[in-house]
């Protein structure tokens, strides 16, 4: 290759979908009261208000506690991962709010690197 290196990036899963899926910067607000991390997500520009739960926090992205600012940290960590599971399943759901539970991080398909071959 001339001493190029070709390198594979997996792209965001949401990439593929039919909806066209984006997620603002903005911060996200833990919700006590049902031990969520609540996130905005715009589907074809319509604002639908997402969550994650404490439990799939402190199973996949290092949450030691259901404390705020821990499971804060914990979804910033894990962003980039939250958000591309968050659109498979608004892509699957026909763009309704989703809350990511902890088995959703372990369903076929829904993988940061699915389809990768090694």
């Amino acid at each position: 290759m001339n001493g190029v290196v070709a390198m594979f990036i997996p792209r965001a899963a949401y990439e593929d979908s039919l909806m066209h899926i984006t997620f603002p910067d903005d911060a996200p607000a833990f919700d006590g009261s049902s031990l969520t991390v609540r996130f905005a997500a715009c589907v074809d520009g319509k604002i639908v208000v997402c969550a994650i739960t404490a439990e799939a926090l402190e199973d996949h992205f290092g949450a030691d506690s259901p404390l705020e600012d821990v499971l804060i940290r914990a979804y910033e960590r894990g962003r980039a991962r939250i958000r591309s599971v968050c659109a498979e399943a608004l892509d699957l759901n026909g763009g309704e709010s989703v809350i990511l539970h902890s088995g959703l991080f372990r369903v076929e398909g829904m993988e940061p690197d699915r389809g990768v071959k090694s």
